[in-house]
């Protein structure tokens, strides 16, 4: 360090990230990352000693804006000289309220997040402790709905799975929800530019490609005939004519977008995993509208039908919340009943969180605390119930996994085992001699027994 406390650049600059929050700001970190290997940092882990600490925050809930702070402080301590950098959505949120926190140097918003190494260069020539305390970028509304590339991104830490973001933003405004003011409108990635990255990481030898965004289900609808699914599916077929032994997956897509004939337009389309995750978030018709979601539970039952009548062992993951304005029990019970019946392969409850600027904010009716967890008690209890029977249902049936790693210590044998996932997205630990060549192989698998939430399966030649 040098007397005005900024840092050497002929030594080698560490730098930590953290990231909170979604798939897209996980591929937002990873592009952050390789830009600063490109520049020659050494990226660390982010319990380790860095100079610079940057958080990608999320802000969908009162617990991520808290999870931030906590990590904001913790960094601090680790190196009181640090810089600690802020962006993503919190940042963009709440800019005032990071800037204020005890340790932040610069916050950029999520708009800002693609010259963040810019500001954290200036601050490291100029002294940062003392001038960049209350350096905040942050782009206005307007600013925020024109889309900014990452350029091409082809880091991961995955070994097998790579993240590609083809879509930003939302104008969906479902009432409890602050992201679209946090990403702005949708705006579609260049289709060139998403088929170059998918080319690349191919090349490297990802054999699972996840297409993200903020609303994934949203792509092309900024496009002259995008609507309807239409640019989706092009995208998709197109995806899976590229040269390589790789699979497809979407991270979700959302009812309030798509119909059963949207989601009947993928499912003959080549490498795409059969597996989706449909964003339910109530299971009553009424709180569905509160919600301001544009679809009911019989449409959502209606596109699982027609899913099912195709492929019945295809995997279906959900989200829902509880403890929104205005549930009662009978509402409650009503979703728990609905999930009950579409047989979710898992479901990631969330508690209800007022987010300050939103409709559901300032909604009568605001459920209590002790009720909130109650149900999220009883709702985590029925996922494991739902989720144990609808593995149960798949023992003897054998499907295609991708190997990820050996694990020695899995909990259910004394030998290591393969861990990867099928297809429809059910994690199996697989046994068996050799297993080492198969990480980061497709190898047909057949499932033998559940336990406890975990599943075993055996290599089988087919």
């Amino acid at each position: 360090m040098k007397d005005n406390r900024s840092i050497e650049r002929e030594d080698r600059v560490r730098i930590a990230f953290k990231t909170l929050g979604c798939k897209v700001n996980q591929y937002e970190t990873e592009a952050l990352k390789e830009r600063c290997i490109s520049r020659g940092y050494e990226i660390v882990r982010d319990e380790d000693f860095a100079h610079v600490y940057v958080i990608n925050t999320c802000t969908v809930t009162n617990m991520a804006d808290r999870k931030s702070r906590q990590f904001i402080r913790r960094f601090k301590k680790q190196n009181p000289d640090a810089i600690v950098a802020v962006t993503g959505c919190y940042a963009q949120i709440k800019p005032e309220e990071v800037a204020a926190i005890d340790g932040v140097n610069i916050v950029a918003g999520t708009n800002e997040k693609n010259n963040i190494i810019e500001y954290i260069e200036n601050a490291m020539t100029t002294g940062y402790l003392d001038t960049c305390k209350e350096e905040v970028h942050v782009s206005s509304y307007e600013e925020l709905c024109q889309y900014k590339s990452n350029g091409v991104v082809t880091l991961a830490e995955d070994r097998q799975r790579a993240y590609i973001k083809i879509q930003e933003g939302c104008n969906r405004f479902c009432s409890y929800c602050i992201i679209p003011y946090a990403r702005g409108k949708i705006r579609s990635r260049d289709e060139a530019e998403i088929l170059q990255e998918a080319r690349e990481l191919i090349q490297k030898g990802f054999k699972e490609i996840v297409l993200t965004g903020i609303n994934t289900a949203l792509y092309g609808y900024d496009k002259i005939g995008g609507a309807e699914g239409k640019a989706m599916k092009e995208l998709l077929l197109t995806l899976s004519q590229l040269d390589g032994e790789f699979r497809i997956r979407l991270s979700s897509l959302e009812p309030a977008v798509i119909n059963k004939e949207y989601v009947m337009g993928l499912m003959n389309i080549p490498k795409l995993c059969n597996h989706l995750h449909l964003s339910i978030q109530s299971g009553c018709d009424k709180i569905l509208k509160n919600m301001n979601r544009h679809y009911t539970t019989t449409e959502y039952k209606d596109i699982v039908a027609a899913i099912r009548q195709k492929d019945p062992d295809f995997g279906i993951t959900t989200d829902i919340i509880v403890g929104f304005p205005g549930e009662d029990e009978e509402d409650f019970l009503e979703t728990a009943r609905f999930a009950d019946e579409i047989n979710f392969l898992r479901i990631h409850p969330f508690k209800f969180s007022k987010r300050d600027g939103t409709k559901a904010a300032i909604m009568s009716n605001q459920v209590d605390a002790k009720a909130k967890d109650d149900r999220m008690q009883r709702l985590m209890k029925l996922g494991d119930k739902i989720e144990s029977r609808v593995l149960k249902s798949m023992i003897g049936k054998t499907f295609r996994v991708l190997g990820e790693e050996i694990l020695v210590d899995n909990k259910i044998s004394t030998e290591p085992m393969l861990s990867g996932y099928t297809d429809n997205y059910i994690r199996v630990l697989i046994e068996g001699n050799n297993l080492d060549e198969f990480v980061n192989e497709f190898v047909n698998v057949r499932l033998i027994s559940v336990c406890n939430g975990i599943v075993k399966g055996v290599i089988v030649d087919e």
